[in-house]
């Protein structure tokens, strides 16, 4: 007769439990959705104070690969809208939308992108306003 098999292996629990490690630390550094990260300014300029109206629309000069949720991915040769530029230590940003158009059916969604990548070809709003960012400014 053999003896009772143990039905768990001797390092299973402990690897169940590294990998339950790794997931906590992975999910504190990686902003996901309805998360709110670090602010990349204090300051912005809109149009009006809720920035619902675009300051300019251009043309996405190349790709650019959001890095994280506060971001929006671009493609070349897509319409930009941009409802705001941040100021001071954030000043390389801009927040805007792109639309689907050839590029498939994607949504229009709001984030940030390098304003290097947009070649503005219509300014839409001239009085510009400066505003203190909060918090959901920088909600994913």
């Amino acid at each position: 007769m053999l003896p009772p098999r143990n039905k768990t292996q001797p390092g299973a629990s402990l690897t169940v439990l590294l990998l339950y490690a790794l997931v906590v630390c992975i999910s504190d550094v990686l902003p996901s959705r309805d998360q709110t990260v670090h602010k990349l300014a204090d300051r912005k300029l809109c149009a009006d104070e809720e920035c619902s109206h675009p300051i300019s629309m251009g043309r996405a000069r190349a790709d650019y690969t959001a890095p994280d949720c506060r971001f929006i991915n671009i493609h070349q040769g897509q319409i930009v809208y941009v409802y705001g530029k941040l100021k001071g230590r954030g000043r390389n940003f801009w927040h805007g939308s792109v639309q689907g158009g050839y590029f498939g059916e994607q949504a229009s969604v709001l984030g940030f992108f390098p304003m290097s990548v947009v070649e503005v070809t219509q300014r839409l709003a001239t009085d510009l306003i400066e505003l203190p960012t909060v918090d959901w400014d920088f909600r994913c």
